[in-house]
């Protein structure tokens, strides 16, 4: 299998750290920071293992908006982060 590259942000729900990763839509959590990191690359590869095995994971990895560059996958490249703060009535 190839060596891809993800976003992963990590964020505290209560006692809870939820590991997210964006362009798979996936996510994990643990008890501290390191075992939802653990957590989400156990995730993240067991995903994209069964989409290999399933014929799947190319159309995944394209509607991700990843792209193919020789035997490698190129990851979108992310150019900004922002919060964004909205009221409503």
């Amino acid at each position: 299998m190839a060596d891809f590259s993800f976003t992963v942000h990590i964020f505290k729900e209560g006692k809870t750290y939820v590991a997210y990763v964006p362009e798979l839509d996936l996510s994990s959590c643990g008890a501290t920071k390191s075992e939802a990191s653990k957590n989400i690359q156990d995730a993240v590869r067991g995903f994209l293992e069964t989409s290999a095995e399933m014929g799947t994971l190319d159309e995944i990895l394209e509607e991700a908006g990843y792209r193919r560059v020789g035997k490698t996958w190129k990851p979108p490249e992310f150019v900004s982060f922002d919060h964004l703060t909205l009221s409503i009535r």
